[in-house]
C-alpha cells in the first residue's frame, strides 16, 4: 500500500512538472503538539516544498513534500524523569488549493508521512489550511496530522511561504 501511494504521488509530482505555468512553493512552518502527542512533544519545526498548477484562476493542484520534526519532552514519572527523543516524518503529499478572490485561500494536502526513526514506521498524513497571499509571501494557519499505529501525531501550525 505504501508503494502504491508513493507511486501515485511522483506520478502526480511528474505531471505536474511538465507544465510550465505552475509555481514552486517553498515553506517553512512552527507548531504546538495537540492530542496523543501534546505530553511527549513540546514543539514541531516543518519545511516544505510544493509545486502547484494552476487549474484555473482560483484553483490548483500538485505534489507536496516535507520534513516535521517534533522535540521530545522531559517526562515525570514516579520513577524519574524519562527524556523523549525527537521524532521526524517525510511528508509525502498531493496538494490543492482554492482561492478566494481577495487572496484568502484553502487548502489541504493528502498522502503518507514516512517515519525517518526508529520504531517510527510513519502513517496517513492530512493537513488542512488557509492562508492569506501578500505577493510572494503568504501567511499560512494549518493542522497537520498524522494517523500512526495507536494514535495520532498532530499539530497546530503557523508558517510562511515564499512562491516562485
Amino acid at each position: 500500500m505504501k508503494k502504491l501511494l508513493l507511486l501515485s504521488i511522483f506520478s502526480i509530482f511528474g505531471f505536474t512538472v511538465a507544465h510550465s505555468q505552475s509555481a514552486w512553493k517553498i515553506g517553512v512552518n512552527a507548531g504546538i503538539p495537540v492530542g496523543d502527542v501534546e505530553d511527549i512533544a513540546t514543539f514541531q519545526l516543518g519545511l516544505d516544498v510544493a509545486y502547484l498548477y494552476p487549474v484555473s484562476d482560483l484553483f490548483s493542484v500538485g505534489a507536496l513534500a516535507g520534513y516535521s520534526h517534533y522535540f521530545g519532552d522531559d517526562i515525570k514519572t514516579g520513577l524519574g524523569t524519562v527524556s523523549v527523543d525527537d521524532f521526524s516524518f517525510l511528508p509525502i503529499a498531493a496538494s490543492a488549493r482554492f482561492g478566494f478572490e481577495d487572496s484568502l485561500f484553502a487548502g489541504l494536502d493528502l498522502g503518507y508521512a514516512i517515519g525517518l526513526d526508529d520504531g517510527n514506521d510513519g502513517g496517513f498524513y492530512y493537513r488542512p489550511k488557509v492562508g492569506y497571499d501578500i505577493g510572494p509571501l503568504a501567511i499560512i494557519a494549518s493542522f497537520a496530522g498524522i494517523a500512526v499505529d495507536g494514535g495520532d501525531v498532530s499539530s497546530v501550525n503557523l508558517g510562511v511561504e515564499f512562491g516562485f
